[in-house]
């Protein structure tokens, strides 16, 4: 960054060639942590019924309204939990996933 300033490169040059991939991945990687966390919270409150209307389907809501039929259905439980495991594993891996594609350090190789 100091070499490529000292020979005169223009400041939005410098944000694009070296800041930019930098702060990429960890910005990606945070964003898609942040994005599961927030599937995790909004499926709990609504579990709880804190969340959404109650006419408003959710994943948390089906496994409250699954509860009740856990001894003859648990299907009807267990089906939304492992719909929510799954996507936020899945997001977590796409994040895991664009932070390899995006690291400026692993794109050299």
């Amino acid at each position: 960054m100091l070499a490529a300033r000292s020979i005169g490169t223009p400041p939005r040059r410098l944000i694009l060639r070296h800041i930019l991939p930098n702060v990429l991945s960890p910005v990606m990687v945070s964003a898609t942590l942040m994005l599961a966390t927030a599937i995790i919270t909004e499926s709990a409150l609504s579990f709880l019924g804190m969340g959404f209307p109650p006419d408003f389907p959710t994943w948390g809501r089906l496994v409250a309204d699954g509860v009740d039929y856990l001894q003859q259905y648990p299907s009807r439980a267990m089906l939304p939990g492992v719909f929510i495991s799954l996507t936020v594993l899945s997001v977590n891996y796409i994040g895991d996933g664009l932070r390899d594609a995006l690291d400026p350090r692993i794109r050299g190789r």
